[in-house]
């Protein structure tokens, strides 16, 4: 690592995307200055996609090696093939995810060595990032945990991550650091307790927490609310610290708490994140994208059935859209709903970026691009849950791009469940629609594509994980590792990249 360049310590790092956004920032002079010497990640699918994206940003500033990169990405040629060509790169993207999947609390001998070591070698700034895993703080995760028999939440690991977080700032003692996490942080809550004002103070004295001395304290400030005394910000309100990144160019109503530390001997007050000119829509994230169709899951999958499917579904659907906004001729509807012809169900094959992205964004996701689109690809629906696909995509449309709740569904096409009319699972069945953001993509896109349909009903499906992948702006170069449901749980999961770069200029001028 040269003179000049900041340190960074990735920590719960999931597939990369906080990484990825930092590492992108550039300085005035065009140079890279965050330089990531540590990515700490436990679950082996994005150990491996973190360890790709590491190879890459060693390759990328070559255009041969960027060229036999892209191969891999289009299967011409193995990881294994692509590494051997390159070692010592290979080499040291391994050691930069410290060579396996690693756990802080599990791993914490061979973590805070690697850490301390690149620290004492490193003389220059250097900046912690990371997220403490949400799920004990989400409130999907607190409802889960209310089924659970005799769960104490101050029983509960999960709750307690942000500590070893703090042990890393105790160690590296940055000049800077960046902790994001779900916005249900704000009102998790131990033994009656809130937490965040809890993490709050211990962030602000992580020596204190860690008994470890001779540490420094840290100003904690909100990355879209000024402080009302820089020297002291203190915020009436914790929503101070929530990000809409629907406001920040991010095509998704992605809502998280991120906290900026800054140690209390670096004499600098950060800006706040400006606001984009304007909300990027699904349509635009993803409409230049090569149209697929779904599967069938139940069912041997075969493309002229799905056709026949889909085209017989158009028929009853049609006529049931038509009752509902009292259109006179159903046959306009078929002709909006009818399968698209001799679609694939995966594809690689590249169409242009979209026109109407703002031009950094599209350069964002188009940047070394492949000839390639990576991890597109359709999972399989039931027959039932298409006509529903086809409903709601229809419906979603013709009402101007409001979704359909359950109580909007015909009584036919209403599933065997018996939470459908109790308004708990009111929108069991969502489409994204085209002219607005995204709702948030989460990891339970893993599980089901329900909650993400595609605004189109012709290909009546749900998103694929390049899709996610635009929506959460990862650029278009970015490879997930591991199976499609692993690729879709790190989409899910990740910090939008494109977020983490304008963060990261705030942080740079801080520095």
């Amino acid at each position: 690592m040269n003179q000049g360049e900041i340190l960074v310590i990735d920590l719960f790092a999931g597939p990369g995307g906080l990484g990825e956004g930092i590492s992108s920032c550039k300085d005035d002079n065009g140079n890279f200055p965050f330089q990531i010497g540590v990515s700490v990640e436990k679950e082996a699918s994005a150990h491996k996609t973190l360890t790709t994206r590491a190879f890459y940003r060693k390759l990328k500033d070559n255009p041969d090696s960027l060229a036999d990169y892209h191969k891999y990405l289009e299967g011409k040629i193995s990881r294994s093939d692509l590494f051997d060509v390159y070692p010592q790169a290979a080499e040291e993207a391994k050691l930069e995810t410290l060579q396996a999947p690693r756990a802080l609390g599990d791993d914490n001998e061979l973590i805070h060595a690697r850490i301390k070591q690149l620290c004492e070698k490193h003389k220059g700034p250097k900046v912690v990032i990371g997220g403490p895993p949400c799920q004990a703080y989400s409130l999907a995760g607190r409802s889960r945990n209310a089924g659970i028999k005799d769960y104490k939440a101050e029983n509960d690991t999960r709750n307690f991550l942000y500590k070893e977080y703090l042990e890393v700032i105790s160690i590296a003692q940055p000049e800077v650091f960046v902790m994001e996490n779900v916005r249900g942080i704000l009102s998790a809550k131990v033994a009656g307790e809130l937490m965040f004002p809890k993490i709050l103070a211990d962030l602000r004295e992580p020596g204190k927490v860690t008994d470890k001395p001779g540490v420094k304290g840290y100003r904690i400030y909100s990355l879209v609310e000024p402080a009302t005394d820089p020297s002291d910000p203190i915020y009436k309100d914790s929503r101070a610290f929530l990000i809409k990144a629907e406001n920040y160019g991010v095509p998704q109503a992605r809502h998280r708490v991120i906290l900026l530390g800054i140690r209390e001997d670096i004499d600098r007050v950060p800006n706040v994140l400006k606001p984009a000119d304007e909300i990027v829509t699904v349509e635009q994230a993803i409409g230049d994208l090569p149209p697929l169709r779904s599967g069938f899951s139940k069912r041997k999958d075969d493309a002229f059935e799905w056709e026949v499917e889909v085209e017989s579904n158009s028929k009853l659907i049609s006529r049931l859209l038509a009752a509902k906004f009292n259109i006179e001729k159903p046959a306009d509807l078929f002709l909006m709903l009818k399968p698209q012809k001799a679609l694939k169900r995966k594809t690689s094959t590249k169409s242009g970026i979209s026109s109407s992205l703002p031009e950094e964004l599209k350069r964002w996701y188009s940047n070394n691009a492949a000839s390639a689109v990576l991890n597109h690809e359709t999972r399989g629906h039931m027959d039932s849950d298409l006509l529903r696909y086809a409903f709601s995509a229809g419906y979603t449309e013709l009402s101007g791009g409001t979704s359909p709740k359950a109580r909007d569904f015909p009584e036919e096409l209403a599933p065997n469940h018996d939470n459908w009319k109790s308004g708990s699972h009111a929108d069991r069945f969502r489409t994204q629609a085209a002219d607005k953001c995204a709702t948030t993509v989460t990891s339970h896109i893993s599980k089901d594509g329900h909650y993400f349909i595609h605004y189109d009903p012709s290909q009546c499906r749900s998103l694929t994980v390049r899709e996610a992948a635009r929506l959460q702006t990862f650029p278009d170069n970015y490879f997930f590792e591991g199976n499609r449901t692993q690729q879709y749980v790190q989409v899910g999961n990740a910090v939008p990249p494109y977020l983490a770069k304008q963060i990261a200029k705030i942080v740079l001028k801080c520095l």
